[in-house]
């Protein structure tokens, strides 16, 4: 079973394929993924790593938590799974007064 790990605390200026060689080191990588800000583009400093064998994602966990990458001390752990998106209160749309 896959083991998807969080990674924060990553340098604004690590990418997609930055992220994916540095685990790469641990083991086969499924997908690797910096997450970006949907209006500008730049990195919010955290990405996922999807790894398919376990041994290895803990390999990599074990190597990469609290160590120093591009001058930041990353933090690499297990991601939790998502919680589903309810609606947003008051309607969720915005634009007060709007119609």
């Amino acid at each position: 079973m896959a083991k998807n790990l969080y990674v924060g605390n990553l340098s604004y200026s690590v990418r997609d394929d930055e992220l994916k060689e540095l685990f790469s080191q641990y083991g086969k990588v499924d997908s690797a993924r910096v997450i970006t800000d949907h209006d500008t583009g730049r990195s919010k400093g955290f990405g996922f790593v999807e790894m398919p064998d376990d041994a290895e994602a803990q390999a990599a966990i074990d190597a990469l938590n609290g160590k120093e990458n591009n001058g930041r001390t990353l933090t690499v752990n297990e991601a939790k799974p998502r919680e589903p998106r309810g609606p947003r209160p008051h309607g969720g749309m915005g634009g007060y007064g709007r119609r």
